[in-house]
């Protein structure tokens, strides 16, 4: 029911730029989500653009509507907008002020909304005008590389910048992985020790809290709503 597009991105700051089109109304359940992501939904002529924190658990959204379009900028670990606290996105969004028909304000200026063409060109504005940043903390703490602040202060860091503990965001990833090997024909068994669970409840408690969905549901596809689009990444260490 939703026909979803994405690409690699150019920028540091971004990790994938998809699109996607609804071509009958249905329902969608939203995975858990370690990431940013600013969204562009298009909907019978009318554009907003929402900026999404993380998303610690599944969430049912709902029905969405026919004929509706939407353009997602998924950011990389640690990118956030310098004028939202990274902690009031937490299992939250904001949608931006419309300026016009073509435009929304952002931070006091009118910007232009981008497309699928020009998601790459609108962050290199944002990141030139100061309003998109990144803190390399995160992802170096998150792929495991060393460096000289201690414990505490990569941990403070890495809150202040994602919302979330580093905790959260490798139980998100672990489960978010594990999906996707149900999904392209992995065992159950198989996919325990392969995405570092201890045995099948704790998989199953993992699933059904970020995924939404119990392991056997994902193999069989037997859910009623639709899952929100899973990215093929390489997943971040789960120690």
């Amino acid at each position: 029911m939703l026909i979803f597009e994405e690409r690699p991105a150019d920028s540091p700051f971004v990790e994938r730029v998809w699109r996607c089109h609804s071509e009958c109304a249905g329902s969608l359940l939203s995975v858990a989500e370690s990431r940013g992501e600013l969204v562009v939904t298009k909907h019978q002529g009318r554009r907003t653009l929402t900026v999404r924190g993380p998303e610690t658990k599944a969430t049912s959204l709902g029905g969405y509507p026919a004929g509706g379009e939407w353009l997602g900028i998924r950011l990389k670990p640690g990118a956030f907008l310098r004028h939202l606290p990274a902690s009031t996105l937490v299992d939250a969004t904001v949608t931006l002020p419309e300026a016009s028909g073509s435009a929304f304000w952002l931070h006091g200026s009118a910007w232009q909304f981008p497309d699928y063409d020009t998601a790459d060109t609108f962050v290199d504005w944002l990141v030139r005008a100061g309003l998109l940043l990144r803190e390399p903390v995160v992802e170096d703490a998150l792929q495991g590389r060393r460096n000289d602040l201690s414990p505490r202060t990569i941990q403070r860091r890495f809150l202040q910048a994602t919302g979330v503990t580093q905790g959260t965001v490798r139980q998100i990833e672990r489960a978010r992985f594990a999906t996707l090997l149900l999904q392209q024909g992995a065992s159950i068994l198989d996919t325990i020790p392969r995405a570092g669970y201890f045995d099948q409840p704790h998989l199953t408690r993992a699933l059904k809290h970020f995924i939404g969905l119990t392991p056997a549901q994902i193999m069989q596809k037997s859910s009623s709503e639709q899952l929100s689009f899973l990215y093929k990444t390489a997943p971040f260490c789960f120690a």
